[in-house]
């Protein structure tokens, strides 16, 4: 199964442990199975190499093209 080898290899940053560890999970938080903190996604660190990297993936912006103003009278 592998739902269930991902569960049990599955970790979150705990900064009271200063590591990544299992977790338990509630509704809306995580908390460390070893000391019982809040734990987060990722570490500080790696949250900014993340965060560099998914901007890196973005496309550039384009501009819009004008286009001519179709059905547009000038008021006299």
């Amino acid at each position: 199964m592998d739902f269930l080898s991902d569960f049990q290899n599955d970790r979150k940053w705990c900064s009271a442990c200063d590591g990544y560890v299992s977790y338990l999970m509630s509704i809306d938080k995580s908390f460390c199975a070893q000391c019982g903190a809040e734990v987060r996604l990722f570490s500080e660190e790696d949250w900014i190499a993340f965060s560099e990297k998914m901007e890196a993936r973005k496309p550039g912006r384009r501009r819009k093209k004008a286009s001519p103003q179709k059905g547009r009278r000038d008021s006299a």
